[in-house]
């Protein structure tokens, strides 16, 4: 047990701490808001990447609106001496106290996803405590990837291809937020590739093969990558810079694994997701005004994380009909790209100082988004009192009597069930 006194430590867009008590009200407000629905399929779900942004969404949706059965997995970082634990492994500790009040079966491994080890460990328990997978949600973010074929490091960078890239962003290193000026270099070819492998389809491709490989794939087994388009005004540093190259990839190998491993009902998918403030997104030049800007017009009709995840479950269990794009793409973002949106957006951005002086609602409530990402900021919670930063990565009920905590793929992290 350790109660500490935390202040936030934030330079920018950074926040190095996070609150334990706001970390899991983030994922209890969030869950309040899901409207409470079940069609009893409880699917078996694989979601690598459950314990932020669009994966923990879609966790806690699919929990809520479908009784989905299975495993979430994170990389996160438990508490030190000088620091919290992340954000991430509060929130998992949250999201696992609701999977045991509902009655729930999903388990949460904290190791490296990338890593042949890791995958090992996953299968096994997929394979002794569940069977096959109906649904396998890929919504990985990490900055680097070391790739297990190799032993190559490829660290990922956001920036554009072929020529610099100049844009206003939202600064706010002082009291109040303004508008800067940034200008990016372009990525060289070494950047550009090793960003495709950390960012790309190639561990995608790995997870599928590797449960098609030991028959744990479903009769109708779908699955899943999170990617985004945007806006033609962010498109230069994304859509068109390395990390579009990287959602290119992504979205390639969903066709590959439609020609190869998958087969009959079988089926993979990339989904275009529309904008939010994550911890991902916040570290992209020029997102954060962007997404201040589309706040202004939208005000509450910017759809959120879970909004989005329950569109998203809603057409994978069928309970609404599959819309795909000329790509196959799966697209939750029109009510971004919607046109009258986006000129009202755009008028904004054509004076950006001008536009932030209509926004300062806009900004506000993206550094309050992002502050929340970390627990802070958050009604209700007494942040001037001591909490308890000493949470345990989520230990599971035994189904059977017996003791099913695992030891965690060879990286000295407790991989233990939720």
């Amino acid at each position: 047990m350790s109660l500490r006194q935390i202040d936030p430590k934030q330079r920018g867009f950074l926040i190095v701490n996070s609150h334990p008590t706001g970390s899991a009200e983030t994922v209890e407000r969030m869950w309040e808001r899901i409207p409470a629905r079940t069609d009893g399929s409880a699917p078996v779900v694989l979601i690598l990447g459950h314990s932020a942004g669009y994966g923990l969404a879609t966790l806690l949706t699919g929990l809520r609106q479908h009784g989905i059965r299975g495993i979430g997995v994170a990389y996160e970082g438990a508490e030190t001496e000088r620091r919290t634990a992340t954000a991430g492994w509060y929130r998992t500790a949250a999201a696992a106290r609701l999977v045991e009040e509902t009655g729930g079966d999903f388990l949460f491994v904290n190791t490296d996803a990338f890593s042949d080890e890791a995958k090992a460990e996953v299968l096994d328990l997929v394979e002794e405590r569940f069977g096959r997978v109906d649904h396998l949600i890929y919504s990985l973010a990490a900055p680097r990837r070391t790739d297990p074929a190799t032993g190559t490091v490829h660290h990922s960078v956001i920036k554009p291809l072929g020529q610099p890239y100049q844009a206003p962003a939202l600064d706010f290193s002082q009291a109040a937020p303004s508008v800067t000026g940034i200008r990016l270099e372009p990525a060289t070819e070494a950047e550009a590739l090793d960003t495709v492998q950390v960012m790309g389809g190639a561990d995608w491709q790995l997870w599928v093969r590797a449960l098609a490989a030991r028959s744990l794939l479903a009769e109708r087994f779908t699955t899943a990558a999170l990617t985004y388009i945007g806006s033609e005004l962010t498109a230069p540093v994304y859509r068109q810079g390395t990390i579009g190259a990287a959602k290119q990839h992504l979205e390639n190998t969903a066709g590959e694994l439609n020609e190869t491993v998958l087969a009959g009902a079988q089926r993979a998918f990339t989904v275009v997701a529309g904008a939010a403030v994550t911890q991902a997104s916040s570290a992209i030049p020029s997102i954060a005004l962007y997404t201040a800007f589309l706040r202004t017009v939208l005000g509450d009709g910017l759809r959120t994380t879970a909004q989005q995840a329950e569109d998203l479950w809603d057409q994978l269990t069928g309970t609404t009909p599959l819309v795909t794009d000329e790509q196959g793409r799966i697209r939750l973002d029109g009510w971004e790209l919607d046109p009258k949106v986006q000129d009202r957006v755009r008028e904004l951005w054509a004076d950006p100082h001008a536009g932030l002086a209509r926004s300062s609602e806009g900004a506000a409530w993206f550094m309050a988004q992002l502050r929340e990402l970390y627990g802070w900021g958050l009604d209700g919670v007494d942040y001037g009192r001591p909490d308890e930063t000493t949470v345990s990565w989520p230990v599971p009920a035994p189904r059977d009597g017996t003791d099913v905590r695992v030891l965690a793929c060879g990286k000295g992290v407790s991989a233990q069930h939720g």
